[in-house]
């Protein structure tokens, strides 16, 4: 393999978006005539800032349990210590909680009581990575919006636990041990507004089945996924963001269309076994195929195709619009083609 040569045709700082709801902590500012009766229902072993009457810390406190919660609290903090178990009773009262990190103890499935949670009728935010888990918890209340499970130990996803759970925006899986059979064709139904899902780093060897159909961000990394099935995008119009890097891609695993996809903005599949590049949208604006088995660019031939539209002028605007391009860790030498820029006239960053 030739040594890698990187050409910067311009320095370019390119940052991924993401439309990853972030959570806003609005806290009103308690007189100091109030501090007493704050202290007064504050659990012994947290702490209850005067300055921000809504929030309760308990991290890093190497608590077992977790002590009653005061009714005026919306956002608990409860990560890095040794918590086994949710039981109800200690959210009898805490009918405003909005946001809960329980990341990084020793939860399991067996240790949540079956309506502690689903009863927290305002829960947006839920934070159970680095914890016991085998299988994603349920119910779960409905207002939920943003659901983290990574780094736990799920391979199994119960039918019917995410049916009600509407209002969920984010649903975030890495790193746990979810298999192809995990996954039935009406897994995720309800997810009516799900933007993002995680899977990455996974063992996943096929792409899952009927994804919401308003998934932007799907997250896939570190599989060994070998295929994607003819049409696989017509049920996720939406996506835009398409991460598949370290599986096992080659080029007969691809759909006839390869990626040529309207909404597809930002594709990524470094460290796979392509040995050309796939076709593509004319849309897309980040294209991502470093360490594969590339041994050559034609330019003419993954030049897309201009849809004809009556009165287009010929300007920048109306070709492509890939900005970024990496194709280093394949086994093409330098220069770069000159039809590549011809066809591809915003790129504004090449590594080879």
């Amino acid at each position: 393999m030739a040594p890698t040569v990187h050409f910067v045709i311009l320095a370019f700082l390119v940052a991924n978006t993401t439309c990853t709801r972030i959570a806003r902590q609005v806290y009103e500012v308690t007189h100091p005539d109030d501090w007493t009766s704050l202290s007064f229902d504050c659990p012994p072993e947290c702490f209850c800032p005067p300055s921000f009457p809504n929030a309760l810390y308990c991290e890093n406190r190497g608590l077992k349990e977790i002590p009653s919660i005061p009714s005026r609290i919306w956002y608990l903090y409860l990560e890095n210590n040794q918590i086994t178990t949710i039981p109800e009773k200690p959210f009898v009262n805490a009918t405003q909680l909005r946001w809960i990190n329980l990341n990084k103890n020793k939860i399991t499935n067996y240790g949540i009581e079956r309506g502690a949670l689903s009863q927290l009728k305002k829960l947006l935010f839920l934070f159970l990575e680095d914890n016991e888990l085998e299988e994603v918890p349920a119910p779960l209340p409905r207002s939920l919006e943003q659901l983290q499970l990574a780094r736990n130990k799920v391979s199994r996803i119960p039918q019917g636990t995410f049916s009600n759970l509407e209002n969920l925006t984010l649903l975030d899986l890495q790193h746990n041990k979810l298999l192809d059979n995990a996954f039935q064709r009406d897994t995720f139904k309800g997810l009516k507004n799900l933007v993002q899902l995680n899977m990455a780093q996974n063992a996943l060897r096929n792409m899952p089945p009927r994804l919401p159909a308003n998934t932007m961000q799907l997250f896939l990394d570190n599989n060994s996924i070998e295929g994607i099935p003819e049409n696989y995008f017509n049920v996720i119009p939406k996506v835009a963001f398409l991460r598949l890097n370290y599986n096992k891609l080659s080029d007969a695993g691809l759909p006839t269309s390869g990626f040529d996809v309207s909404s597809i903005l930002d594709l990524q599949l470094s460290h796979n076994r392509l040995t050309k590049v796939p076709r593509i949208s004319a849309h897309l604006e980040h294209l991502h195929l470093d360490h594969n088995r590339i041994r050559s660019v034609n330019g003419s031939v993954i030049c897309p195709a201009i849809p004809a539209v009556a009165g287009m002028r010929d300007s920048f605007n109306d070709g492509p619009h890939l900005r970024y391009l990496r194709l280093d860790g394949n086994e093409i030498k330098p220069p770069i083609p000159m039809d590549l820029m011809v066809c591809f006239r915003l790129l504004q960053y090449v590594v080879i």
